[in-house]
């Protein structure tokens, strides 16, 4: 693997990191999501920047790069010009590190959930 596609890999985790801590994630600033969930305010919502909802946005371009790379193998498989076997290759990579990546995720999360659920209480 090349470092252009490690730095690739490495600059979608830490924009995923800017989305999960948001804009008002500086010091001394109260999380509105903290404020929400405890009651402050009008109403408790669930907070927009959950592990849920930041998994979807992962699986989600993990299903568009492996899309991505199965039509992109499918055209060349048909013979279309300017479609190129590095090209193809490239992608079909990527889709396989960035599958690789949020199923670590996914064990990471598990192994935490199943450690927390194994505490005595």
């Amino acid at each position: 693997m090349s470092s252009l596609q490690i730095d690739a890999v490495l600059s979608q985790i830490r924009s995923m990191q800017a989305q999960i801590k948001g804009p008002d994630s500086g010091v001394g600033a109260p999380h509105n999501d903290v404020a929400k969930l405890a009651g402050v305010g009008n109403a408790v919502q669930a907070p927009t920047h959950s592990f849920a909802n930041v998994m979807k946005q992962g699986l989600d371009a993990v299903n568009q790069a492996q899309a991505k790379a199965a039509d992109l193998s499918t055209r060349f498989e048909q013979g279309v010009p300017g479609i190129e076997l590095p090209q193809v290759m490239l992608e079909m990579q990527k889709a396989s590190v960035s599958f690789r990546a949020i199923t670590e995720v996914r064990n990471k999360f598990v192994s935490a959930y199943q450690e927390i659920m194994n505490m005595p209480i």
